[in-house]
């Protein structure tokens, strides 16, 4: 898989941290470059660990589905896309209470509830052509930054960004799952 599909992927599935950490930073009071780093620090790990995860378990099941392989990793990306473009296009008031800090908890259920996308995606990477460990780094660097920024920016412009970042990895990673249809299937 190119690294410029990578990159790609990095981008779509870390649009919920982004979106997960805009929300963060808009209620966390006095933001600290404490807070900022574990948020950035914590969605990047798991977003690397999640695909890794994903991949040993497709890695199981190859043998048994390797004929149809193409339309998994095609429903896996499309599937996420569209509950990302759902999630994005539904209206949701923002009911969040302002405080200090991140607490360890609450920073763990984000990191895991974030990077559960990042496990399917990581499942159709056992039936492509894919360096896991490569992909696995960048997704978890690209994650943090873009949960950094995600972080810092909502705690200076509030939640205007949010919708589009998950319509922008909704449509990514649907993308990215017709194209590999479109390559299996001999029209790309």
């Amino acid at each position: 898989m190119p690294a410029w599909t990578l990159l790609l992927i990095a981008l779509g599935v870390s649009a919920d941290a982004f979106a997960v950490a805009l929300g963060k930073g808009l209620h966390i009071r006095r933001l600290s470059a404490r807070d900022a780093g574990a948020i950035a620090v914590a969605f990047g790990l798991f977003q690397a660990l999640m695909p890794v995860l994903g991949w040993l378990l497709g890695s199981g099941l190859r043998d048994y589905i390797t004929e149809v392989d193409h339309w998994v990793a095609f429903a896996l990306l499309t599937l996420i896309g569209a509950k990302m473009l759902h999630e994005a296009l539904s209206s949701q008031e923002d009911r969040e209470v302002d405080e200090d800090h991140i607490g360890l908890r609450e920073l763990l259920v984000l990191s895991v509830a974030t990077s559960i996308d990042a496990l399917a995606v990581g499942i159709s990477f056992a039936f492509l052509e894919v360096n896991i460990a490569a992909a696995a780094l960048m997704i978890g660097f690209v994650t943090a930054l873009v949960s950094l920024a995600g972080v810092l920016i909502g705690h200076r412009a509030g939640t205007r960004f949010r919708g589009p970042a998950e319509i922008a990895g909704g449509l990514i990673l649907i993308a990215i799952g017709v194209r590999i249809l479109l390559e299996h299937l001999g029209v790309w």
